[in-house]
């Protein structure tokens, strides 16, 4: 079969924190699309030591050995078709796409929510005076960060969403590998997966779940993979574990002897990690300030809502998924799964491939 696309294209990512779910989608975009990616990102976060292997075509830079000259020399070297911007704070990075914006697409992305906060609104006014003479078209997650992007001046037809997506494949696989099991016996076991941190609502968490006496909470367990400054919270003992950070490829065993995902964050401009369990087909108790359980999670259908910061809210919600049955919660799963795909790496990759073709015909 001849190659749909013999001119190959290069597209140039200008990237904060990398993660599993980013490369995930790039190497799924190069291999559609047959494109050539060049990477410029920031260092590994110590609190997400994430390791990764890049294909061969996965061009990686770092960021700290660029000032902003030599950043905008490197990209006319390039010379892209396309370019993906990581928020607009690195000076570095605006130089890059004042320089090219005339000739190729440059997308901003960013997964701030509107929260109509005083910082919001300043820029929603200084937004469409300033943003515009850099960007053609704004990338976000989802419905709470597109309203953030229309109040900053983005029209209907430069403005997408879906601009995260976990590593479908990846979580879909452990789902495969535990379907049968989980249906015989459904894990009596929650699962919290992030940094430990107060705004994750992790001591809420924790309070909730030591609060439940033996008859409430019968033979479940929390289980907590991450790393943060509260580790030292949790009590580790025969009802609360923990395990530590753990590389995305190697929580198999883990998510056979889970059964529900619990992330009750204070705030969370996004959230893959909701999305990731989705795809595994987890049961999701999230809090109202989670925008990925706006795409996600559906009250009632494959689980529930708990309000932020509240203790007892945090409680109620975890006692009502323990008082479901297992043929319940199964049912609850498949629901994830089904939700869990709105979303995918060749959504992500055919709305690059878009936004590139669509703008050379507007340009030609």
């Amino acid at each position: 079969m001849k190659n749909q696309h013999p001119q190959k294209k290069k597209v140039l990512f200008l990237y904060f924190e990398l993660a599993g779910y980013v490369i995930a989608c790039l190497e799924h975009f190069a291999a559609k699309y047959a494109v050539e990616v060049y990477l410029v990102r920031y260092p590994v976060n110590s609190v997400a030591p994430f390791e990764f292997k890049f294909n061969d075509h996965i061009h990686p830079y770092e960021r700290k050995d660029y000032n902003e000259k030599s950043l905008v020399q490197l990209s006319r070297e390039i010379n892209p078709d396309f370019v993906f911007v990581n928020g607009w704070s690195d000076k570095g990075y605006m130089a890059v796409c004042k320089d090219i914006k005339k000739k190729v697409p440059v997308v901003l992305t960013f997964d701030n929510p509107w929260l109509g906060t005083i910082k919001q609104r300043i820029a929603s006014i200084a937004g469409p005076l300033y943003l515009h003479r850099l960007f053609t078209h704004c990338w976000v997650p989802g419905e709470p960060n597109a309203k953030y992007a229309r109040k900053l001046g983005f029209k209907k037809n430069q403005l997408f969403k879906g601009m995260y997506s976990a590593d479908v494949a990846l979580f879909h696989s452990y789902y495969l590998e535990n379907k049968e099991n989980k249906k015989q016996h459904f894990p009596h076991r929650f699962i919290f997966m992030g940094r430990y941190t107060a705004l994750k609502g992790f001591p809420e968490l924790l309070k909730a779940f030591s609060s439940l006496n033996d008859d409430e909470i019968k033979d479940w367990e929390l289980w907590c993979i991450g790393k943060g400054e509260l580790e030292t919270l949790i009590p580790n003992n025969k009802r609360i574990r923990n395990f530590g950070f753990i590389q995305p490829k190697e929580l198999s065993s883990y998510l056979a002897q889970t059964g529900v995902f619990v992330l009750p964050t204070h705030y969370e401009h996004w959230g893959v990690a909701v999305h990731e369990f989705a795809a595994a087909g987890f049961p999701l108790v999230c809090s109202t300030t989670t925008s990925a359980a706006t795409t996600f999670l559906h009250e009632n259908e494959n689980g529930y809502f708990t309000k932020p910061k509240s203790v007892d809210s945090i409680r109620t919600t975890i006692k009502k998924i323990i008082q479901l049955s297992d043929q319940q919660l199964v049912k609850m799963s498949e629901r994830s799964i089904e939700l869990g795909n709105q979303i995918t790496p060749d959504t992500w990759a055919d709305t690059i491939w878009h936004i590139l073709n669509k703008e050379k015909d507007v340009r030609n």
